[in-house]
């Protein structure tokens, strides 16, 4: 299997997080979506990144997707529990998590064009999602081991994910300070293989 994304994507490194711990092999292949060279359009229509080829020449896009995929494709490292209740719960919270990133994205590509373009309430929108999420994330997370219980889910790798695009692209939301409990939480996943191996060369 080959992984295209780029090394920045919150989204591509979920899904690179997931491929390690469940320990499947495959070729990655970088690409900025944002480039005009990017070839990413021919393989998903939207041209957004990450799409994973599969051995078949079969394509699937959208981090959500693949990563369903690869947990249902090893019994290694399972992601998603087994029980319909329990893996709509940890699906939930991906989709907070990644709401979060895609409003820190959002935030990111206004802040890229021409001052005069930019949006001061279009940002302010954003960060109140980030805001909003965070605290309700903080809340649901109390003091348990992992935000699904005593499990490491895939639940936990969006959310690591989403913290650190946090970290790399907003760090004046300073949102350890206000929420403890997520950075005691992001300490303890900073230390696992999956998380330092897949870190974007400038962080």
């Amino acid at each position: 299997m080959k992984l295209i994304t780029s090394y920045t994507s919150p989204f591509g490194r979920k899904v690179r997080i997931v491929l390690a711990e469940k320990r499947i092999e495959y070729q990655l292949i970088e690409d900025n979506p944002w480039s005009a060279e990017s070839s990413i359009s021919t393989l998903n229509p939207l041209g957004k990144v990450p799409v994973l080829l599969l051995d078949d020449g079969r394509t699937l896009y959208d981090s959500r997707v693949i990563v369903d995929f690869l947990d249902h494709s090893s019994p290694v490292g399972k992601l998603i529990p087994h029980d319909h209740r329990q893996a709509v719960n940890t699906k939930r919270r991906e989709a907070l998590a990644d709401g979060i990133s895609d409003a820190a994205v959002l935030i990111r590509l206004e802040r890229i064009r021409p001052p005069h373009l930019q949006s001061t309430e279009w940002i302010t929108l954003q960060q109140n999602k980030i805001e909003h999420g965070l605290e309700h994330i903080a809340s649901e997370l109390d003091e348990k081991k992992w935000w699904g219980g005593d499990l490491f889910s895939l639940a936990d790798v969006a959310l690591g994910c989403t913290l650190a695009y946090l970290d790399f692209r907003l760090p004046e939301l300073d949102w350890q300070s206000r929420h403890p409990n997520l950075a005691k939480f992001y300490s303890k996943l900073e230390e696992r293989p999956s998380f330092t191996e897949t870190a974007p060369p400038m962080i």
